[in-house]
């Protein structure tokens, strides 16, 4: 580790919050959090007002050595965390079109940070950057090339620093090294994707060229047949960004479950008392990551283990069961009452006689930002 970087800022600013942690990289210790909201919509004005209530929050620190940003797209042009100088800020701005949503928010967090935080270095970590060790086999999607050629229209995967995270915290766990790992990495929360992990090396993954493709979540639909999208439209006289709100925000658990937001925690509760919408939504949600998780651990040529990360993976018994309960070919058994009492902490939750390891292990996002941020600045 470089020395000099001791202290790092991670700021993941969405279009109206601006959430940050501040670490102690010697140690790797969280020192602060906190969370601004309500930007542009009777908050603060703008982000670089919310940095000034994150500095003041903070006591006005004059030791933070570097800034770590989460950035939601890095498309072909960044397969790594970078530094975020003019001409890696130009590069990113020119990446908008793939989350006109988030993007401009990532960025304008880098450039108000270069205004409040005079001479601190920004590191940019991108969400699709893992993910670009994929092979054009599962990248590419079956389409005339010149749409890839011309829009960049193909897979690029995101919840990347989630799956980059754990990835490396289960090498260590199995103790083998990560060259040599092969897994079945499963972010499952409100958003929600696998990744299939081969080498330490990620070789396929459930999100698509934007997050909506893959597993069913809480309100994206996941995979769908695209001529269904091309009937919905024409027969309900829908537009582009209609159709693009229905299956992002309308669809998923929610739409199934009849639960506002999906939120899996009250649909088990439904399902508990037999409502039979709430009981489909978690049969279908667990039969697609089920199926995923199959057709990943032959990607991977077996894998060492199955983890299970992210709000559901590390909280919901009752999620895990019902994924678990699936993969019996696969010689997968599960550990009931162990199950049963894991919350948020690492457990191996498959039984003794299990062929493959189900281990449920905490992701932590920020401190793999801060890590990279380090590692950055320290090459």
């Amino acid at each position: 580790m470089n020395k000099a970087i001791k202290k790092v800022l991670v700021v993941n600013s969405g279009s109206s919050s601006l959430k940050y942690q501040l670490f102690d990289m010697t140690t790797e210790t969280r020192l602060a959090k906190g969370l601004v909201e309500r930007i542009g919509a009777g908050g603060p004005a703008n982000h670089a007002e919310a940095l000034k209530k994150v500095v003041e929050e903070l006591g006005n620190p004059k030791d933070i050595d570097a800034i770590g940003h989460r950035v939601l797209h890095g498309g072909e042009t960044f397969c790594d965390s970078v530094l975020m100088n003019k001409a890696n800020m130009a590069k990113a701005k020119k990446l908008v079109k793939f989350g006109p949503l988030h993007m401009p928010a990532n960025l304008g967090g880098i450039e108000a940070c270069e205004k409040i935080f005079k001479g601190v270095p920004n590191v940019g970590v991108f969400d699709t950057a893992f993910h670009q060790t994929m092979p054009d086999c599962a990248a590419l999607y079956a389409i005339d090339q010149k749409f890839y050629k011309k829009y960049g229209i193909r897979k690029y995967g995101f919840h990347g620093t989630s799956h980059k995270f754990v990835t490396q915290a289960a090498a260590k766990f199995l103790k083998k090294p990560l060259s040599k790992v092969n897994l079945v990495t499963c972010h499952l929360g409100n958003g929600s994707s696998l990744a299939a992990i081969k080498n330490g090396e990620v070789v396929d993954t459930t999100m698509g060229l934007t997050p909506l493709a893959g597993l069913v979540m809480g309100t994206r639909c996941g995979d769908i047949d695209a001529a269904a999208v091309l009937s919905l439209m024409e027969s309900e006289k829908k537009t582009p960004a209609e159709m693009d709100t229905i299956l992002n925000k309308q669809s998923g658990l929610q739409a199934v479950s009849g639960v506002k937001g999906g939120d899996m925690r009250d649909i088990c509760t439904n399902a508990a008392k037999g409502d039979k919408k709430a009981e489909l939504a978690l049969e279908m949600w667990a039969y697609r990551v089920a199926l995923y998780i199959g057709a990943y651990n032959t990607v991977v040529g077996g894998a060492d283990a199955i983890i299970l990360t992210g709000g559901i993976g590390e909280n919901s018994a009752e999620g895990r069961e019902r994924v678990i309960g699936r993969l019996g070919a696969l010689g997968v058994k599960l550990d009931k009452k162990t199950n049963a009492k894991t919350r948020g902490v690492t457990a191996v939750i498959s039984a003794k006689g299990s062929k493959i390891p189900v281990i449920v292990l905490p992701t932590n996002e920020e401190l793999m930002i801060a890590r990279d941020t380090v590692r950055v600045l320290g090459n």
